[in-house]
């Protein structure tokens, strides 16, 4: 909605808010925070891991393949037909998924079919989801 945020279409005024929040006065550093927290901030291995796999959960289809699988376990011919996806683009998507261990499967005479890999994956969808629901 134009006009509900001056900064949105004023890249001059953004990067001048974006300054105040710093600290313009010096003053000595707060020791026992920066100790306290430069051991409980992730490790760049970790940082690492984390950003490939909330990378991996910016793509719509995945997410789109995350929510069906949240509801059941479902095979590849299913979920093709549940996101108007390809067989093809839908296997494609859950190797992805699935290097990431968040899904798993398990076969069935010739069917494979598809679960969330546990709890976790579970819960974090759902969180979001939440999260994405509230109102602001």
């Amino acid at each position: 909605m134009p006009g509900s945020n001056p900064l949105a279409y004023n890249s001059d005024a953004a990067a001048a808010q974006l300054e105040d929040v710093g600290c313009d006065v010096q003053h000595p550093l707060n020791l026992n925070s920066v100790r306290l927290l430069h051991n409980e901030l992730l490790s760049v291995d970790k940082a690492q891991r984390m950003a490939e796999f909330f990378a991996l959960l910016g793509d719509a289809n995945r997410l789109r393949i995350l929510s069906a699988l949240a509801v059941e376990e479902l095979c590849v011919c299913d979920l093709a037909a549940i996101v108007k996806m390809s067989e093809s683009a839908v296997s494609h998507q859950l190797r992805a998924l699935r290097a990431l261990r968040l899904v798993s499967y398990r076969k069935q005479g010739r069917n494979v079919f598809y679960y969330l890999k546990d709890s976790h994956v579970l819960n974090l969808y759902r969180e979001v989801a939440e999260h994405l629901d509230e109102a602001e």
